[in-house]
């Protein structure tokens, strides 16, 4: 069996959401051995060195224009091809305009639908045109939460058998922490004092500014909130917020942190918040829980099914809420170990090796025409 794959999420340099699901997914195919089995990953530019390596069972197919690429260089490359995939995976929203095999997606949350005010309009335009059109099209469709399926089925009206749930897993950590001196980062990053961690791209649906905004009304003035993240869009307001409410000083904004670093910011945190409006899953609580991070986080979407009750929650909406939490957390020890032994133990639930194993069980059964009814 052939089973193509769409792996440019995974080909870039700063990976996040989409682009760790899709990076992870790929890596643990490319450790199976199974015969008669072959990966073809489709790509608009040569793999990155951080890609698996081609080997027997596993090659890349680099193919151009970039520009509309899944619209036009993809499908007419699948069609003219002399040896077709028996199905094809696309672990992003977008699947080919047309395709002569069974086609599957991933979908991680339909924020767009909601709150389609927090989107430029053309990226508006493109998720909602060609995500829905990759929903006629997909005979599965692979969702990372229970939420998210039901979202799915709910805005697109889709059968529940044809969208299946594949919790994803946590990031490796490669990291040597022996080797990562934190006085090395905090020297690096100006990092003084006791702080907050918040880790996640720059865009209102984070909803960045009410943390803000609760973090100035703490009673404790001697700890920073550290914002980890590249900038997404709209995230003016964001940038903005530490001077509107009086903390531009203790507001720390780093960008985007290196993975062999993050784990210590994790790691030497108070503890980590996650204030979103709206995840598909928030991969970033089950990181934090595995370094050991107390995590609060809203009482919405899926956040609530990825912490378990090993999180705190707060209503997003209200800045009396989360600071309140907020306070109640850094004021009391014992509550931040009973967090972090209770996180030790729902991380377990959660691996990229199963997420993997799940998802190609499915594509297999769609090359075989299993699941094609």
């Amino acid at each position: 069996m052939n089973i193509g794959i769409d792996g440019n999420e995974a080909n870039v340099g700063k990976r996040v959401g989409i682009g760790e699901y899709a990076f992870e997914l790929l890596s643990q195919f490319e450790q199976l051995s199974i015969s008669n089995l072959q990966f073809t990953i489709y790509l608009k530019v040569p793999p990155l060195s951080h890609m698996p390596k081609e080997r027997e069972g596993w090659r890349y197919k680099v193919i151009g224009p970039s520009k509309l690429w899944t619209r036009f260089a993809l499908p007419l490359r699948l069609f003219l091809s002399n040896s077709k995939p028996d199905v094809f995976f696309t672990p992003t929203h977008y699947a080919p305009l047309f395709s002569p095999c069974p086609t599957a997606i991933s979908i991680m949350d339909l924020s767009y639908l909601h709150f389609p005010e927090l989107f430029a309009k053309k990226d508006l335009y493109q998720l909602t045109n060609w995500t829905g059109q990759s929903v006629k099209k997909a005979k599965k469709i692979f969702a990372i939460s229970k939420f998210s399926k039901n979202d799915i089925i709910n805005s697109y009206r889709v059968r529940d058998r044809d969208v299946v749930v594949t919790y994803p897993g946590i990031k490796a950590n490669n990291s040597n922490i022996k080797t990562q001196n934190m006085d090395i980062l905090k020297k690096k990053y100006k990092l003084d004092r006791p702080y907050i961690l918040f880790v996640g791209t720059l865009q209102p649906r984070k909803n960045i500014v009410k943390l803000i905004e609760a973090f100035s009304k703490l009673d404790k003035k001697d700890i920073d909130l550290v914002v980890v993240g590249k900038k997404g869009w709209l995230y003016e307001d964001i940038l903005a917020a530490p001077g509107k409410f009086g903390v531009l000083e203790r507001v720390k904004f780093l960008d985007f942190v290196r993975d062999e670093e993050l784990p210590l910011f994790y790691r030497h945190a108070l503890c980590f918040v996650m204030p979103s409006l709206y995840e598909g899953f928030g991969l970033p609580v089950l990181e934090a829980m595995r370094e050991g991070c107390p995590v609060l986080a809203s009482d919405v979407s899926s956040l609530p099914e990825a912490g378990g009750d090993a999180a705190l929650y707060f209503n997003p909406g209200d800045v009396s809420d989360i600071a309140a939490k907020i306070e109640r957390v850094i004021g009391d020890e014992d509550l931040r170990k009973e967090m972090v032994e209770k996180g030790y133990k729902q991380i377990k639930k959660f691996s990229w090796e199963k997420a993997a194993g799940e998802t190609l069980k499915v594509l297999q059964k769609l090359g075989e025409g299993e699941l094609t009814g």
